[in-house]
């Protein structure tokens, strides 16, 4: 009860503005969220695209629902895109990633394994969070498709107007 009581007095002094300055130090720093076997996992999403990964330390081996990530992307513009987070967090050919990804196309998977991989790393190492961050690949892309309209040909297109 005396710290309840405590709290709302430090409450009522914020609010009166005679609250002391609150230290850095207060608060905790991120600690790392690793498994029993040294792995960070996180969901990655993008379009209709999810995606879960794991991150390990290793060689830089990155596996696609089973497959190599050049097997799986074939395309370099996708294979650039996952590659993406570990150089702007400047760990290139440090982590295995493990991932399986389900639903949308191609482009929408690419962009659910990156924010994925980017999470998993904010989540090992919570001193790359910065970087992530600031380069805005720890934020999901809310860009979904518009749905389509009755009385349209597409979600805003029209049928061709004809006067006569």
């Amino acid at each position: 009860m005396a710290e309840e009581i405590k709290s709302l007095e430090e409450l009522n002094s914020v609010v009166e503005g005679t609250a002391a300055v609150v230290n850095e130090d207060s608060f905790a720093p991120r600690e790392p969220v690793r498994d029993a076997l040294g792995r960070s996992y996180a969901t990655g999403k993008r379009k209709d695209a999810v995606a879960r990964v794991w991150i390990k330390p290793g060689s830089g081996k990155v596996t696609v629902n089973g497959k190599e990530m050049d097997k799986y992307f074939a395309r370099p513009v996708l294979q650039m895109i996952l590659r993406q987070p570990f150089q702007v967090a400047g760990v290139v050919g440090e982590f295995d990633v493990y991932a399986t990804v389900k639903g949308g196309g191609l482009s929408g998977q690419a962009g659910a394994v990156k924010h994925g991989i980017s999470k998993a790393l904010q989540l090992y190492e919570p001193s790359l969070r910065s970087a992530l961050k600031a380069a805005g690949f720890l934020t999901r892309d809310s860009r979904v498709v518009e749905r389509k309209k009755f009385g349209k040909r597409k979600a805003r297109r029209s049928f061709q107007f004809s006067k006569r």
